[in-house]
């Protein structure tokens, strides 16, 4: 049985991505997973990690709490818009605040290599966004993407990871986000 997190960055409850998080629970729960949930914008935490890596700021309890789920879980799964080429300013605080070092990677002294202390998870991000995902990827290069995926959560070790794009928002009828909401579904009843 498998042990997932979902992530969810949108700070709108009215948002599609709330319908997706229900969907991939919904299908996860049908194939026995265990599932917790993150919805960033329930949290209480100061977003802006003020000092870099030079003074530690205290965890909030909300951020301890979701940090104890990111180590419980085998996989992450994250649901976010795209805005701006780039993450939701919340979530990229939330990121800020808990992937640290010593708890997400660690330096090693005199070296320019870390080590991975997110090893053995799996993840898969499924971004909405207004445009088409192959102009996304093509055209602006999938900067969110390279940022969550590349940047942070392999560089913490979780792999593999995938990418799911659901797009366009902006213009789609009910029918297709129904349909994406069914997809979804099935990726959490797979597990992916």
């Amino acid at each position: 049985m498998k042990n997932i997190v979902i992530i969810n960055g949108h700070p709108n409850k009215d948002a599609l991505n709330f319908a997706l998080v229900k969907a991939y629970i919904e299908g996860a729960e049908q194939s026995g997973a265990e599932i917790k949930e993150i919805t960033i914008a329930d949290m209480e935490f100061n977003p802006n990690l003020q000092y870099g890596y030079h003074k530690r700021l205290d965890l909030e309890p909300d951020l301890i709490k979701a940090w104890e789920m990111i180590l419980w879980a085998d996989h992450l799964v994250w649901v976010h818009p795209v805005w701006w080429g780039g993450l939701p300013a919340l979530m990229k605080g939330f990121i800020d605040r808990l992937f640290l070092p010593g708890m997400a990677f660690k330096y090693r002294p005199d070296s320019i290599f870390w080590d991975r202390l997110l090893k053995g998870k799996t993840g898969h991000i499924i971004t909405t966004l207004d445009q088409p995902g192959w102009y996304y990827r093509l055209i602006y290069g999938r900067p969110s993407i390279n940022q969550l995926k590349k940047s942070t959560l392999q560089f913490c070790g979780v792999t593999p990871i995938k990418v799911s794009y659901i797009g366009i928002v902006k213009t789609a009828d009910e029918n297709l986000r129904k349909k994406w909401i069914e997809k979804v579904k099935r990726w959490g009843k797979d597990n992916l």
